[in-house]
């Protein structure tokens, strides 16, 4: 337990301190995302992960103990969002792990294509019902900032859930989140989270024209009428 609780207050020597589980954490959110930008089924326990590390630092006031970082506002709906998150990556896990062994393909977990009108309908009528429901939750928890806050866990719930059923869009709902949470985090004093919203965003945009090309490319296909190379190949 020593080791443990050695590990969990363990700090980079910068300004006030930061906890080096804030810093792992959102590696590991970032080797998640370059996975799911190739279409790997590990990006899903990978992002679990840091998922589980970031929660710890989001609320380590209510947490107590060596969670607890001196002048850090509890942010609910960012904790919140990381269990959201091992949920819908679960569901995530085992679609494209099933997707994987049903098609054949050499390690692709998902083939991108659009969500089309019934989802982009799913996408905006769950934007609507969440963010109402998060802001009331998160007013009555007194998060930072309940209007904001409340927009990055719908969001995050949004693209993580457009990511497990292959859409292309996810990666624009994520750019949506990154454009509110950037100044949030740097408002809230946790740092190396708003700079790796910054990378994040940056990310999307690349993992969008990625993600485009292969749909792209597999509509080719499927009008030709030739072998899929989305679904032979891991992009």
């Amino acid at each position: 337990m020593d080791l443990l609780n050695r590990l969990l207050e363990a700090k980079l020597d910068w300004g006030p301190g930061v906890y080096w589980r804030e810093i792992v954490g959102n590696v590991f959110g970032l080797a998640s995302a370059l996975l799911g930008m190739r279409r790997r089924v590990s990006a899903w326990p990978v992002g679990i992960v840091g998922n589980i590390l970031l929660f710890t630092v989001f609320v380590g006031g209510a947490l107590g103990g060596p969670f607890d970082e001196a002048g850090k506002e509890d942010l609910w709906g960012q904790a919140g969002r990381q269990v959201f998150f091992v949920i819908v990556s679960i569901y995530g896990w085992v679609r494209w792990a099933q997707f994987r062994r049903q098609s054949g393909a050499g390690g692709a977990g998902v083939r991108p294509r659009w969500a089309g009108m019934r989802g982009r309908l799913e996408l905006l009528v769950g934007a609507v019902v969440l963010w109402v429901a998060f802001y009331f939750i998160l007013g009555a928890l007194h998060s930072y900032n309940a209007p904001a806050d409340a927009w990055i866990l719908t969001g995050s719930i949004l693209a993580t859930y457009g990511m497990a059923r292959g859409w292309v869009e996810f990666w624009l709902v994520w750019v949506a989140v990154d454009v509110v949470g950037v100044p949030l985090l740097l408002v809230a004093g946790y740092y190396p989270s708003a700079i790796m919203y910054v990378v994040y965003g940056a990310f999307c945009i690349v993992g969008f024209v990625s993600w485009l090309r292969l749909e792209r490319e597999g509509r080719r296909a499927d009008e030709a009428g030739v072998a899929d190379p989305v679904i032979e190949t891991v992009g």
